[in-house]
C-alpha cells in the first residue's frame, strides 16, 4: 500500500463519519414571535389585552392600615385604641359586543383586627352588559346617590345597605339625565330581627325582592339625584334626594331622607349603631331616623397634595354626627388621613368623641 492509497482511504473514512454525523443532527427550530403585553385604552387607565384574546384586564387594590380611638357609632364605647389592617384585590374585564362592552368586577377583601381576628369576604362580584348589572354591588339606594360625604366615618347617620345581591339597569341620556331602576336581595331565608323588634331583617318564605327607582339631571356645576327604596320584608321605605355642587376646589352637598313609617326601621332607613342598643335604650326605632335625616358636607383642595372635607349629620330621632379629616397625599397613591368625629345621641343622653388616623396604598 503506497501513501497515495493510504490518504484517499483516510478521507473516504472522515467522510463517513461526517456523513452520519450529519444525519444525526438536530436542527434547532426558529423561535417563535414573541407576543407583548398590549395595551387596551378603551376602558380607561391600567388595562392590558389577555395575550390571545380581545378581553381586556385589569389588576389593583389596596393596602390599608389605621389606628382608631373609640367609636363613632357607639354610645357605650371604652376602646382605647384599636388597630385595624386591611387588603383588598380587584380584578376587573372588559370587551367589546354588539350590545356594548361586557365586563365584571371582582373584589376581595381581607381584614385584620386588635385580637388576632380576621376575616376574609368576596365585596363585589358582578357581570354587566350595557346598562344592565347582576351580581353583587353596594345598593344602588347608596351607590348612584354617591353615598354621604369625603369622610370615613360617613354612615354613622345610616344612607342605605351596602354589598348586596341585585339585577340592575342604568340608564345614561348623554345630556345630563340618567335613571336607575334594582331588584335588590331581601333576606328570605328566615325570620328574624333587630333592635328590639324594630327591625324585621328577615322572613322565611318570603320571595319579593327589594325594589330601587331613582334619577339624576347633571347640568354644569350642579348634580340633582333623586332615588327610593322599598323593602318588601318590612313593607316600608325611603326616599332620598340631594344636590350636588362642583366648583373645582370647592366642592359640597346636602342630602335629605324620609322614612315612611319613623316607627321602624327598614333596609333603607335603618342603622349602623352598635346592635347592642346603647344609642337607643328605650326603643330600638331611635337607633334609626325617626320619620327624615339630613346630611351634608364639603370639600376643600387646600394644595395639589392636601385636601381637607367635613360631614355634619342629624335625625328627626336626634341623633346628631360631625367628622371632619385631612386627607394628605404625599405621593402619588399614598394617602395619609387623620379624621375626629363626633356624635351625640339624644335618647341615651350620651355623646361619643372618635378618632382615626390611616394609611392607605392604591395600586
Amino acid at each position: 500500500m503506497n501513501i497515495r492509497s493510504l490518504l484517499l482511504g483516510s478521507a473516504a473514512a472522515l467522510a463517513a463519519v461526517s456523513g452520519a454525523q450529519a444525519a444525526d443532527a438536530i436542527v434547532a427550530a426558529e423561535p417563535e414571535p414573541l407576543e407583548y403585553v398590549r395595551i387596551c385604552d378603551a376602558y380607561g387607565p391600567g388595562y392590558f389585552f389577555i395575550p390571545g384574546t380581545e378581553t381586556c384586564l385589569k389588576v389593583g387594590g389596596r393596602v390599608r392600615t389605621e389606628g382608631e380611638w373609640y367609636d363613632a357609632y357607639n354610645a357605650n364605647s371604652h376602646i382605647g385604641t384599636l388597630w385595624h389592617t386591611r387588603a383588598e384585590l380587584s380584578v376587573d374585564t372588559a370587551s367589546d359586543t354588539e350590545y356594548g362592552p361586557l365586563k365584571t368586577n371582582t373584589v376581595i377583601r381581607w381584614d385584620w383586627n386588635d385580637g388576632n381576628t380576621t376575616s376574609t369576604k368576596l365585596l363585589w362580584a358582578n357581570i354587566s352588559l350595557g346598562g344592565f348589572l347582576v351580581g353583587k354591588a353596594d345598593s344602588q339606594y347608596n351607590y348612584f346617590m354617591g353615598y354621604a360625604g369625603n369622610v370615613i366615618n360617613d354612615d354613622v347617620i345610616y344612607d342605605g345597605p351596602k354589598e348586596l345581591n341585585q339585577l340592575t339597569y342604568k340608564y345614561d341620556a348623554g345630556n345630563g339625565f340618567t335613571a336607575v331602576i334594582s331588584l335588590e336581595d331581601s333576606n328570605s331565608s328566615s325570620d328574624t330581627s333587630s333592635y328590639g323588634g324594630a327591625w324585621r331583617t328577615g322572613k322565611g318564605d318570603h320571595y319579593a325582592p327589594d325594589v330601587v327607582l331613582g334619577a339624576g339631571y347633571k347640568t354644569g356645576a350642579w348634580t340633582l339625584r333623586v332615588i327610593g327604596g322599598y323593602d318588601s320584608v318590612v313593607e316600608e321605605g325611603a326616599i332620598k334626594a340631594r344636590i350636588d355642587a362642583d366648583f373645582g376646589a370647592f366642592k359640597a352637598f346636602l342630602m335629605g331622607g324620609w322614612n315612611t313609617n319613623g316607627d321602624k326601621l327598614n333596609k333603607y332607613a335603618g342603622s349602623y349603631l352598635n346592635s347592642n342598643r346603647a344609642a337607643c335604650p328605650t326603643n330600638g326605632a331611635d337607633c334609626g331616623w325617626g320619620d327624615w335625616a339630613f346630611w351634608t358636607g364639603a370639600s376643600y383642595q387646600l394644595t395639589p397634595k392636601l385636601q381637607a372635607n367635613a360631614q355634619v349629620a342629624y335625625t328627626d330621632s336626634k341623633i346628631f354626627a360631625a367628622t371632619a379629616n385631612v386627607a394628605w397625599r404625599p405621593v402619588k397613591d399614598l394617602l395619609i388621613e387623620p379624621e375626629v368625629s363626633y356624635t351625640n345621641w339624644d335618647a341615651a343622653d350620651a355623646d361619643q368623641w372618635a378618632g382615626v388616623l390611616r394609611f392607605e396604598r392604591k395600586f
